[in-house]
């Protein structure tokens, strides 16, 4: 996957948490955001180790 796609699929899961949040689903906007945190750091350790 590169970079693009990377950024896309957590630009996704940003805006996907933030529409969420204001439809009034919490736990999963809550969920969805997490995993772009997550995701976003696996992706910047694997680079910096590499």
């Amino acid at each position: 996957m590169n970079l693009l796609n990377k950024g896309i699929l957590i630009g996704l899961m940003v805006i996907a948490g933030i529409w969420n949040f204001i439809s009034g689903q919490f736990v999963l906007s809550t969920l969805l955001f997490a995993c772009a945190a997550i995701y976003c750091n696996i992706v910047m350790r694997s680079k910096l180790n590499s």
